[in-house]
């Protein structure tokens, strides 16, 4: 599971790889913490010299998932809120899916094992009034 810097240290690394492409400073400029993680807004950082701050393109922010340790890098072409929600959705369908291979699993045992387990004996035993029925495997 990662905490708020290494996620921070993730999206630093993608950052200093676009840094070659572009002259100016690029800095994480906001977070936001999200159910799942984290949302970082990077961009171009005005120097204090140069014109006003430039605009980059394609500089879409990053979501960074805590558990999955997954970093995804967002477009610019689709709302932020868009995207969220549609990798909320993804987590959802994944864990349904999980979920859904877990109760495979547990009903094949499941059947492997009854299909292998001793029967039980005919000799079967009432318990009078409570309706409940006993096997009895020793005879």
């Amino acid at each position: 599971m990662l905490t708020e810097e290494d996620a921070r240290r993730l999206v630093l690394a993608e950052i200093d790889g676009a840094r070659g492409c572009v002259e100016y400073d690029l800095q994480i400029l906001r977070v936001e913490t999200l159910p799942f993680g984290w949302i970082f807004y990077w961009g171009a950082v005005w120097d204090g010299q140069s014109e006003p701050c430039p605009r980059l393109g394609g500089n879409g922010p990053f979501l960074v998932d805590r558990e999955n340790e997954r970093l995804i890098r967002t477009t610019t072409s689709v709302p932020v809120a868009r995207q969220i929600a549609d990798y909320e959705r993804r987590l959802r369908s994944e864990a349904h899916a999980r979920n859904l291979a877990a109760k495979q699993a547990v009903q094949q045992r499941g059947t492997a094992t009854s299909a292998t387990a001793p029967r039980p004996s005919a000799s079967l035993r009432g318990l009078g009034a409570t309706g409940m029925t006993v096997v009895d495997r020793t005879g």
